[in-house]
């Protein structure tokens, strides 16, 4: 079982940054690829970022590439999402997730956590 609790969340301009932060529970995260996802209201869930479980590969939806830096650290357990040069359109809930395997998916993960609100507005 792991547990994924998001930060980071909150109100920037077009063009500001934001790091969000996913802190996992347990002794196993390195174990996981993780992934970010993100949720805009009226809209499907879709895939941000993932990285593998050494953190050796990254991979990117065409709409972030460029702009956003998927890390993490596994002897802190988290893993990070940087967003630069914010659009409005990067409004949404944006939630880490944790998988035994690798994708792109929704069903290719095993563990979500509740999400963190991201808003970008002038």
């Amino acid at each position: 079982q792991v547990q994924l609790v998001e930060s980071g969340g909150g109100l920037v301009q077009p063009g500001g940054s934001l790091r969000l932060s996913c802190l996992a529970s347990g002794r196993t995260f390195s174990m996981y690829t993780m992934g970010w996802f993100r949720q805009a209201p009226g809209k499907e869930r879709e895939f941000v970022a993932a990285i593998t479980r050494s953190g050796t590969v990254t991979y990117y939806a065409d709409s972030v590439k460029g702009r956003f830096t998927i890390s993490r650290d596994n002897a802190k357990n988290t893993v990070y999402l940087q967003m630069n040069s914010l659009k409005p359109e990067d409004t949404a809930a944006y939630s880490c997730a944790a998988s035994r395997t690798v994708g792109r998916r929704d069903n290719d993960y095993d563990y979500w956590g509740q999400g963190t609100q991201v808003t970008v507005s002038s």
